[in-house]
């Protein structure tokens, strides 16, 4: 840690931090007289601050008898105090504090009909206290200020609260948040435990968290890594206790056991004093004494089978020490070593590149106690778990032979430097590595000199550890395809509306409102000046310098794409298994990862873009390289072919996933079965290409127009290494195909899917794109479909405990002469699907009219559009989507404008005007069984599809 010392000063108001030698972000590190740790650097791409408030505390210290308290405990802390949230808190507290007996009660009750009337009684009192209560004020006050990015999450060891906010914002920002951590209320209670019992049902679909859980525990026998969830137990949710909660609170909310981190435009005497102004007063208090858990090493191979409608998988794992441990560097080593980011890994080249398997790979998990080496295979139609498993195994043993080539481990090392030059550019990528280094116990000296650490490894004792590490001592959980038996069905326990308040304003709230705040003046970008336009052997060639570091980007963009030639993609995705008269694949994916350089197709339906990414110094090297490749690809059928049996496996998968079937369901209400989306390479064509076809296509690709966009510092020499690629426009642009954007007429479409949920979403096809609305969409989302504190949350999940997911979207399409459409999309129990419909419908039948909501839409999108800025590659990106809109200038000049002479009457105009004719398709994910039909067929006719009429394969 030489290069990293730990140097001690004192701001102009006497407030001692530290900063680290060679930290070219100058990271400052305070420590208030109460314990609590402030992390402050500065950024100025924007007037924003990223800040993170995070927590020492998670699920692992969630009471044995209360599991899933500390993951409740975050979703209360948006519910406000005794000053954010209330109309009378003299009143309302009595109410509160009966209510918490009651759950004490409740829990206390095995007799099912006595607890159910005692749910009554916390209902009918519940009831009571709903009449003081402000719902979402936090999130009023939060969104107030332009807030954006308003969120947290809990896991094992933390609770993470987050916003970005106009830098213009910060002491109001500190003073809800002060009041925030100041007390716990639980408000509103009994409707969001409803909330987490959607997120508990939603888990249980999401096929990941099923093996996960599973893997931890047969890691984790004993410890609360693999014992907790964070969701925590269904019982346990049933039967929740406040008074835990609050004690939970008392004992871990404490200064000495949380942080402060701000980065961004920032000034630091001042910032500092803030913060202690608003949190120095908190006392510093003990923490509860923690008894160590210690797992008793494993020694054989212990196994476990889980089931559920996917494809078959199988995840191996073995337990590590702790992050930042010596034996963990070496696993996440070892885990680059088989899997990396320039897939150059033995399980990237021998497995996935040879395709012996669908997928295949592996990472490291570093935890604050303990930590596991992992790896996931999933398998070919024709492989068993244990052949996959095996595939798996053998390149591990490559390891321990030391049967990789000398050069990975450097290029390991420099992927390592270039991810975190990369991913501490951005204000949120600093701020969030500072939380988690306070997370995870660490000094800021300590994660600067990690890299150092992992530079001091060889390939010797790499091999020695995977000798010593890689034995049979792992666990394996097979994921097999069937019904998952286990599943948990949660009881809606029939909860009464509460009464939202929504024209009430707290006097803590209005004195938020009053604070003045030196106004942050938008400021709108000159595209023709911030893109420099050149030529080079007359190809039009864009410039934007990069401000920050020494990493540059190519891209070449073609103005066709998968519209144009429905093969183009697979002609790109085919080359990735090619070789050329001088490399093979596997040389070629090597000889990218040793300079750095990553590579990237994309194809769109209007586009393919080919991009490059690495320290400039690199670059050109990469084009050549780029170059190469594509001009000298060799056709090999035997690859194509293995090629096509892994697209048609991965197409059997995505019938079997509950994500993609529900996107597909959701294009097919959109367009119909003559979509873009339902437009794929049919089997039989598929099978009867020839490599040569997709090859020449790769060859001819830049005797095509296109142009190049080039981001880095050094443009001449850039112009002149690239003239020699550059050749003369020999082709033409295929002839687009035009796909239909049919009439939204009130159809239902439904698929029959094994889940705990269902889920549906409404679409309808708006008028063609106008942007002259974007600022009316803009704050139409905000205030009435989507966040915190929109209306459909408030009614459908704050008042109702409906769904753990609601929203509606107002969608402007990106291309001119092309309809807008608007969705509306739940997530919730069976049971509860239909009233949550009905409330939906009721909504969307008239624009609800609440003024005071309508002006904190209106001032929060001011707001986050003056401190809005465009930087990086978002200035040649947003420019080129704009052209698509006929538009060559910045256009949040316009909507800033049009947002600042908006009232609600005009709101509520384009809402009659825009939204409310509109007829709706609808699209229905879930169990049949489950379905309502005489509920669904008010919507409009019935059609069941099968999972092959909505993908079309």
């Amino acid at each position: 840690m030489e290069k990293y010392i730990i140097q001690h000063h004192s701001d102009k108001n006497g407030y001692p931090y530290e900063t680290v030698t060679n930290d070219v972000n100058n990271v400052r590190v305070y420590t208030l007289k109460n314990g609590l740790k402030v992390y402050l650097a500065q950024n100025f791409d924007a007037p924003k601050i990223q800040t993170y408030i995070p927590v020492r505390t998670g699920s692992n210290n969630d009471p044995e008898d209360n599991t899933g308290l500390a993951h409740y405990l975050e979703h209360m802390m948006f519910k406000g105090t005794s000053k954010i949230g209330t109309s009378n808190w003299e009143k309302e507290k009595e109410l509160l504090d009966e209510i918490s007996e009651l759950f004490e009660l409740h829990k206390a009750e095995n007799n099912p009909e006595k607890k159910k009337e005692i749910y009554k009684k916390i209902d009918e009192v519940s009831q009571k206290a709903s009449k003081f209560a402000i719902a979402n004020e936090y999130d009023k006050a939060i969104s107030s200020l332009g807030a954006t990015g308003t969120n947290a999450h809990t896991w094992f060891d933390e609770t993470v609260y987050k916003n970005n906010i106009p830098s213009n914002e910060l002491e109001k920002w500190l003073k809800i948040e002060k009041e925030r951590f100041s007390e716990l209320v639980l408000r509103l209670f009994h409707t969001e435990l409803e909330s987490v019992y959607e997120e508990f049902n939603r888990a249980q679909d999401n096929d990941a968290r099923l093996v996960q859980y599973a893997l931890m525990e047969l890691l984790f026998p004993t410890h609360p890594n693999g014992q907790q969830t964070t969701l925590g137990k269904a019982e346990h949710l049933k039967n929740p206790s406040m008074k835990a909660i609050h004690k939970y609170f008392d004992e871990y909310y404490v200064p000495n056991n949380y942080a402060i981190v701000l980065v961004g435009d920032l000034e630091f005497d001042e910032t500092i004093r803030l913060v202690d102004e608003y949190f120095g007063k908190f006392e510093y208090k003990e923490l509860p004494a923690k008894i160590p858990v210690n797992e008793e090493p494993i020694t054989k191979i212990n196994k476990r089978t889980v089931k559920s409608p996917t494809i078959p998988r199988i995840q191996i794992a073995w337990r590590t020490d702790s992050y930042g441990t010596q034996e963990y560097l070496l696993a996440d080593v070892a885990a680059n070593i088989l899997s990396n980011k320039g897939e150059a890994g033995l399980l990237d080249l021998n497995i996935n590149n040879a395709q012996k398997a669908l997928y295949a790979t592996a990472f490291a998990m570093g935890l604050n106690e303990y930590g596991y080496f992992s790896a996931v295979i999933v398998p070919k139609e024709e492989q068993t778990l244990d052949e996959a498993k095996d595939l798996v195994l053998a390149e591990i043993e490559k390891i321990k032979k030391g049967d990789f080539p000398d050069w990975l481990l450097p290029a390991i090392m420099n992927d390592f430097k270039l991810q975190r030059l990369k991913g501490l550019e951005t204000a949120d990528g600093l701020a969030t590595n500072l939380y988690q280094t306070f997370i995870r116990k660490q000094t800021w000296q300590e994660e600067l000199a990690e890299i150092e650490r992992y530079q001091q490894i060889t390939k010797e004792e790499v091999v020695q550890f995977a000798n010593e590490f890689f034995k049979d001592n792992y666990v394996a959980v097979y994921k097999e395809k069937g019904e998952n038996e286990d599943l948990i069905r949660v009881e809606n326990p029939g909860i009464t509306p509460v009464k939202i308040n929504r024209d009430d304003k707290s006097e803590f709230l209005k004195e938020i409102l009053s604070m003045p705040s030196k106004e942050i003046e938008p400021q709108f970008i000159d595209y023709q000046k911030e893109i420099q336009i050149s030529e080079i052997e007359g190809k039009k060639v864009s410039f934007v310098k990069n401000k920050y570091n020494d990493i540059a980007q190519v891209h070449y963009i073609f103005p066709f794409g998968s519209d144009h030639d429905k093969e183009l993609s697979l002609a790109t995705q085919v080359l990735q298994y090619l070789g050329t008269d001088q490399f093979t694949t596997e040389e070629l994916k090597q000889e990218f990862y040793k300079i750095g350089i990553s590579n990237d197709f994309k194809t769109s339906p209007d586009q393919l873009i080919i991009s490059l990414s690495g320290l400039e110094e690199n670059l050109e090297k990469g084009i050549s390289l780029l170059h190469h490749w594509i001009s000298n690809c060799v056709p090999n059928q035997e690859v194509y072919d293995e090629f096509v049996k892994t697209i048609l496996e991965s197409r059997e998968a995505a019938k079997k996933d509950k994500t993609r079937i529900m996107q597909a369901l959701q294009h097919y209400a959109k367009f119909g079965e003559n979509s873009r989306f339902r437009d794929v390479i049919s089997k039989e064509r598929l099978e009867e290409i020839r490599c040569e076809e997709m090859t020449g296509k790769m060859k001819s690709l830049f005797s095509f127009p296109y142009e190049i966009f080039f981001y880095g510092i050094d443009f001449e020499s850039f112009k002149n290494y690239s003239k020699p690629y550059i050749k003369s426009e020999t082709s033409k642009i295929p002839e687009k195909k035009i796909y239909p954007e049919p009439e939204t007429k009130g159809k239902v479409y439904f698929v029959n899917y094994d889940m705990v949920q269902m889920e549906m979403a409404k679409v309808g096809r708006g008028n063609p794109v106008d942007t002259k609305n974007f600022g009316k969409i803009n704050v139409f989302n905000e205030y009435f479909g989507s966040g915190l504190s929109s209306i459909v949350f408030q009614e459908i999940r704050e008042s109702k405990s409906l769904a753990y997911s609601a929203y509606v979207s107002y969608q402007a399409n990106p291309e001119l002469m092309h309809p807008d459409y608007i969705t509306t999309y739940i997530g919730t129990q069976p049971d509860k699907l239909n009233i949550a419909v009905e409330t939906m419908t009721e909504l969307m039948h008239e624009l609800p009219q609440v003024p005071i909501q309508f002006n904190n839409s209106k001032n929060a999108a001011l707001k986050q559009l003056a401190a809005g800025r465009i930087t990086r590659t978002n200035i040649f990106f947003n420019h080129i989507r704009l052209k698509k809109l006929g538009i060559n200038y910045d256009l949040r000049k316009d909507m800033y404008a049009e947002i600042q002479h908006l009232n609600l009457s005009d709101l509520t105009e384009f809402y009659n005007h825009k939204i409310k004719p509109l007829n709706f398709n609808v699209a229905i994910l879930g169990k049949r069984e489950n379905l309502d039909l005489n509920s669904v067929e008010k919507m409009g006719e019935i059609k069941e599809l099968t999972v092959e009429e909505v993908f079309n394969f």
